[in-house]
């Protein structure tokens, strides 16, 4: 067996293969939502650094800089990592330790699927709540009047609030598309 058949089969054995992820097959129609959704996210990173590129023109070429650009470039990038957690769950290219996952057999792999899924689901959902708990300060007064949090700078806007809701909202997505992973895991195995 020469160096190429043995690194082939090297790469085959774990996890981590140079194939295009997709949609995990266990992620239904939730799983693929999201990854349609992610072109948006995505492009509000570009919509990102074309203002950027614009405020750095205005700077320093008419020396009129805005008071809006950092605020929503922090923002729009802010909202595509929130949103990245989801969108790597839903396509299966989460980061992963495999030292142990990568010695089991398929069987074994699948137990193992379904145990993740299910702690995540958990830990998602505490997540969930700790989320809950701080959009709901930032989106009502001590009184329970409606009052967005804003940034208190000179422009002020609402991306405080906007995130921290956005945040529970991914966070409880989260919870639902981990469940969705580990019922539609085991529905395969016992097929």
């Amino acid at each position: 067996m020469n160096e190429a058949e043995r690194e082939a089969i090297d790469l085959a054995s774990t996890s981590e293969t140079m194939a295009p992820r997709t949609v995990h097959p266990a992620a239904g129609v939730m799983g693929r939502v999201i990854d349609r959704l992610g072109y948006v996210f995505a492009a509000g990173i570009v919509v990102g650094a074309i203002i950027l590129l614009v405020e750095v023109f205005l700077r320093y070429v008419f020396n009129s800089p805005t008071i809006w650009a950092h605020e929503t470039t922090i923002f729009l990038t802010g909202m595509s990592f929130i949103f990245g957690g989801l969108y790597c769950t839903a396509r299966d290219t989460h980061i992963r330790v495999v030292l142990i996952y990568d010695q089991l057999g398929p069987a074994a792999r699948r137990v193992a699927d379904v145990i993740i899924f299910l702690v995540s689901a958990v830990a998602s959902g505490f997540f969930a709540y700790a989320a809950y708990q701080m959009a709901s300060r930032a989106v009502f007064s001590p009184s329970g009047g409606f009052r967005l949090e804003t940034t208190g700078s000179a422009w002020s806007p609402p991306t405080p609030a906007l995130i921290k809701s956005f945040i529970f909202i991914v966070m409880v997505l989260l919870a639902i598309q981990f469940v969705i992973l580990a019922v539609n895991t085991i529905r395969r195995t016992t097929r």
